[in-house]
């Protein structure tokens, strides 16, 4: 895949149109709920964002995906090389044909893509976070970007109101900490719903020193042990995702209107696997927490009216 030879450059690339179809399918296939967020969305919109979502999950994939164990440091300058290409409207693969298109029709920053490729370094490196303001950093890189990718496309209210009588209120700020709040309240989520899994790979995303904190040890999480300090140790942390949830929800009303409702939609549906953790009694390592499709239908209309209202 990153081998950027002349042979690579030379072949057919797929058509925007199907590119795009490619990366809806790479989003319907492995983010689910989100998928679901992003129907929402006008057309433009939504392709858009499955052209960024297909880039951050072939990303992802690179130190997470069944080809892991080959990657090097090497090869993720070779993919900031690709998509340096990417940005200089240079397709190499099909799915980048659709990101070329995205950029010319949103403002795209290059930066965030590449402190997301910063993110994939970190994990190459370490399996382990002594402290919160270390594993902050982490989701930022690796989740926080993808609300600056996104924000572009989801566009934003300049002013409070278009009604004369409220052209005294301030200009709205472009809600750019809430969009990494969120990215950062969805990487917390994943986090916790995957300790086990993470565990099993070597890898213990928790901050050491907060394990330390409820008594519990690297041994007892590898060993999957549930009790009474384990549940105070997720108890702490699901707190303090809902924490970043309720921050980026204060961003939700600077976006454009039609950005509102599958922004509502997709944060109420990913804070929910927080609820699917709490019912399953904190026991992320036998059973995996998900969101049933009875809760996501009767989330939407909720999302509805919170983006009329709020």
């Amino acid at each position: 895949m990153l081998q950027l030879s002349d042979r690579t450059r030379m072949k057919t690339l797929a058509s925007p149109e199907d590119a795009y179809e490619l990366c809806r399918k790479i989003t319907a296939k492995y983010a689910r709920t989100f998928y679901l967020g992003t129907l929402l969305m006008p057309e433009v919109k939504r392709r858009a964002i499955w052209a960024i979502y297909a880039w951050c999950r072939r990303t992802d994939e690179l130190v997470d995906g069944p080809r892991a164990r080959l990657t090097t440091p090497e090869t993720l300058d070779l993919w900031e090389s690709q998509l340096e290409s990417i940005f200089a409207g240079d397709p190499l693969e099909d799915p980048d044909v659709a990101l070329v298109d995205t950029l010319e029709h949103f403002e795209l920053e290059i930066e965030p893509f590449r402190d997301m490729i910063a993110g994939q370094r970190m994990d190459l490196e370490r399996s382990r976070y002594q402290t919160f303001e270390d594993l902050k950093l982490y989701c930022y890189r690796v989740a926080g970007t993808v609300g600056l990718m996104s924000l572009p496309v989801m566009g934003f209210e300049k002013a409070r109101s278009s009604a004369p009588w409220e052209c005294y209120l301030p200009e709205l700020p472009p809600p750019t900490q809430e969009a990494i709040d969120l990215g950062i309240a969805n990487q917390l989520t994943n986090i916790l719903r995957d300790v086990g899994e993470d565990a099993r790979r070597g890898r213990i995303y928790l901050p050491l020193e907060e394990l330390a904190l409820f008594d519990y040890t690297e041994e007892d999480l590898i060993d999957g042990v549930v009790d009474d300090r384990w549940q105070e140790l997720m108890r702490f942390q699901i707190q303090r995702a809902r924490k970043y949830y309720a921050a980026a929800e204060k961003g939700i009303l600077a976006l454009s209107h039609d950005a509102r409702w599958p922004v509502w939609a997709a944060t109420m549906l990913y804070s929910q696997i927080l609820d699917a953790i709490e019912r399953n009694q904190y026991d992320v390592f036998r059973q995996r927490a998900f969101v049933p499709n009875f809760s996501k239908v009767v989330s939407l209309p909720v999302a509805w009216l919170r983006a009329q209202v709020l």
